[in-house]
């Protein structure tokens, strides 16, 4: 079976582990809902394949990841910009809680899902019969990829005006006058003779370039809790606005 297999791939020059997946996703129909027409086919079919879709030594080059890594770097740099613009007022911490809220996995994920990108990804079996497709971590890293492919294949001011759609009502709602937490909780302490929250790190962990810190807050007399971030300001905020969602001191 296997050496058929190969025979047949080195035949047709596509890559062994492209022959367990699902077949090709009718990427015109992609093309129309993302509103872009790519010149180069090939670089948006690379942003939907997952890993598990190709032989470990195709990665590099068939799978969407070095895609993700750019299209990070352009939804933060379009995200900035646009914040830059729309917030002259905003001071700088403010600024970063509203890109946060724009970068953060969940929103790529949330805009990926309202595309519909799920069923065009490609992925070997038993990764999609496991819920690949519905995996946010996926979608958001196929969110990202196809950002990087728009710029590879059309340059900044495609990917800006793309960026700038598919994330507008993420942006939009950025501008809402982000809660500053962490100042909230503090007053509402001091208020009511508490001693000062206290913020600590409990744990680091992903890769150097991408960490996750686990933070907790505690203030005496009340049960800890803990929230994660990108960096230890935005899990800080995050835990101080749990802990006063947990008391009631926010409204949900």
């Amino acid at each position: 079976g296997m050496a058929m297999a190969n025979q047949a791939a080195s035949r047709s020059h596509v890559p062994v582990g492209l022959l367990m997946v699902n077949p090709k996703p009718d990427l015109s129909k992609l093309e129309d809902i993302l509103q872009y027409s790519f010149a180069d086919k090939d670089i948006l079919q690379r942003a939907l394949t997952h890993t598990s879709a190709v032989s470990p030594g195709r990665r590099v080059n068939d799978s969407y990841q070095r895609l993700e890594f750019l299209g990070d770097r352009i939804l933060g740099l379009v995200a900035a910009d646009l914040l830059f613009k729309r917030l002259p007022d905003a001071k700088e911490g403010e600024l970063a809680r509203a890109l946060n809220s724009i970068v953060r996995k969940e929103a790529c994920a949330a805009v990926a899902i309202e595309l519909g990108l799920g069923s065009f990804i490609q992925m070997d079996k038993s990764e999609a019969r496991n819920g690949g497709r519905e995996k946010p971590s996926v979608l958001a890293d196929v969110c990202e990829a196809i950002i990087g492919a728009v710029y590879v294949d059309g340059g900044f001011s495609s990917s800006f005006d793309f960026v700038t759609r598919i994330f507008s009502a993420h942006i939009a709602a950025a501008d809402k006058p982000q809660i500053d937490a962490k100042t909230k909780l503090q007053e509402w302490a001091q208020g009511r003779g508490f001693p000062t929250p206290q913020y600590l790190e409990i744990e680091r962990t992903g890769p150097a370039h991408n960490p996750v810190f686990s933070i907790e807050v505690k203030i005496e007399g009340f049960e800890t809790i803990a929230a994660q971030g990108p960096s230890k300001k935005t899990a800080e905020q995050s835990v101080a606005e749990l802990f006063l969602r947990r008391e009631g001191i926010l409204e949900t």
